[in-house]
């Protein structure tokens, strides 16, 4: 058995070589070519040192057997990071901006054992009361909204007018957020989501999930929020708000990505470009899941004690992410791949903790690309698809933007509010030009638009 202290230089050829034993997962070099990254990590064997951001290391799981290990044995490899034995030691920097994916939360995703299991059955059991034909009306609804703002222009970004807000708008209405509360939490999670003053969007966005909680004590509707105030579970008031943080965030920030990169590939691709054929969409979502996951690495656990990996030794409170990137392309898997289930990627993860909302992303992801191509049938890329960028950052695939040109398409329907969401009481005239809702007030415009 031998551990990675013992190489004497990293792998030859390894990006590791740039920046000492562990190769970088932070920088535009691995946003333009991860791939190029987990080819050499293989090299290490079925993990690898990596950086996550200065001074945050952590070992990175490429192969899929390994990983599969990984999320199917908790009582080995835990997921409360209180357990991560840097951060407790004080050798994490505080102000890294990968903490707040990774620091510990009274939630579902940071609980083991019998926490988990009550956490989580809240949520299962709260997503299944989901009635999917509501979830597909309004991700319409929402298509239609959010299109009607850009589509006389003829040219549209299709991640900042269109997939970043659409699951954001969707959520809102699945989790019964009234307008003065759902613009205050979709402002906060774009926020967070482009980096803009994180600390401040965080204490909005608990500040929302905080006053959404105490208005369905009061107020229960048929919506998840109700449904996981009303389980046997009996969540307190601060799981609540943690449970909804984490099911907003992970349901939106995913769901984007994956309307972005399969809509790229839509655009871009000749084998989907062509057209033809009833599945052409989830196909190409199905692409998306074993070739570039929305999420790429993360479901971070910590061994509980120090444990051999697949010849590898790990120290007990080591970080150990999951290449869901990495592993659903493993050279190994190129021989029997064909013979798997299209759904055999670990892009949703793999056990216990293993999406619990993956059916709703899927509806809302497919739905989404269908109502923007049928509405504009003859949309293209608006530049070149290698031109276009990724966004920095160890664990996501995510486009910086996706520009979209198309016949401009007159809009059908047009209300003293739609052309530009204004707020309760406010005056659509002075809210921006070009018919473009100002920022943090999607809802309330959404709502506004759809009353009329």
């Amino acid at each position: 058995m031998q551990s990675h202290s013992e190489f004497q230089s990293p792998p030859p050829g390894c990006p590791a070589h740039a920046g000492g034993e562990r190769a970088p997962l932070h920088g535009p070099e691995f946003a333009a070519a991860p791939d190029a990254f987990y080819d050499m990590l293989r090299q290490y064997g079925p993990t690898a040192p990596v950086e996550l951001a200065p001074g945050v290391e952590a070992e990175l799981v490429t192969e899929y057997a390994t990983a599969l290990h990984v999320l199917q044995n908790p009582d080995t490899f835990a997921r409360d990071s209180r357990r991560w034995r840097a951060l407790n030691e004080g050798r994490v920097p505080m102000d890294s901006p990968v903490l707040p994916m990774m620091m510990y939360r009274p939630n579902c995703m940071f609980s083991d054992g019998a926490d988990h299991l009550r956490l989580r059955q809240a949520v299962t059991d709260s997503f299944g009361r989901l009635d999917m034909h509501r979830v597909s009306r309004h991700v319409d609804r929402v298509a239609a909204y959010l299109t009607d703002q850009f589509s006389a222009r003829g040219k549209a970004d299709l991640i900042s007018d269109y997939a970043q807000l659409l699951p954001l708008l969707v959520f809102n209405d699945l989790f019964g957020c009234p307008a003065e509360i759902g613009d205050r939490l979709i402002s906060a999670i774009s926020n967070l989501f482009d980096g803009i003053d994180a600390e401040r969007a965080n204490e909005v966005m608990a500040g929302a999930l905080f006053e959404l909680v105490a208005l369905k004590r009061v107020t229960p509707g048929e919506d998840i929020t109700s449904w996981l105030m009303q389980h046997p579970s009996r969540l307190s008031d601060e799981e609540m708000v943690h449970q909804l943080a984490l099911l907003i965030g992970a349901g939106t920030e995913p769901v984007q990505n994956l309307i972005a990169n399969a809509l790229r590939l839509l655009l871009s691709d000749e084998q989907f470009a062509a057209g033809g054929g009833d599945l052409l969409v989830e196909d190409a979502i199905n692409e998306v899941l074993w070739n570039s996951p929305p999420i790429a690495n993360y479901a971070t656990h910590y061994p509980v004690h120090e444990v051999e990996l697949s010849g590898n030794k790990l120290a007990a409170g080591t970080p150990v992410l999951v290449s869901f990137a990495a592993a659903n392309g493993d050279p190994s898997l190129s021989a029997t791949r064909q013979t798997f289930s299209k759904r055999a990627h670990l892009a949703w993860g793999a056990g216990p903790h293993a999406c619990p909302a993956k059916d709703p992303a899927l509806l809302i992801s497919i739905r989404a690309i269908e109502k923007l191509l049928n509405t504009l049938p003859d949309i293209e890329l608006g530049a070149p698809a290698e031109t276009l960028t990724w966004r920095p950052g160890p664990f996501h695939r995510a486009l910086n933007a996706l520009p979209a040109r198309f016949t401009p398409v007159r809009s059908e329907r047009r209300g003293p509010q739609s052309g530009a969401a204004a707020g309760p009481g406010g005056d659509a005239r002075n809210q921006g030009q070009q018919n473009k809702p100002q920022k943090g007030s999607w809802w309330s415009g959404f709502l506004s638009w759809w009353r009329v």
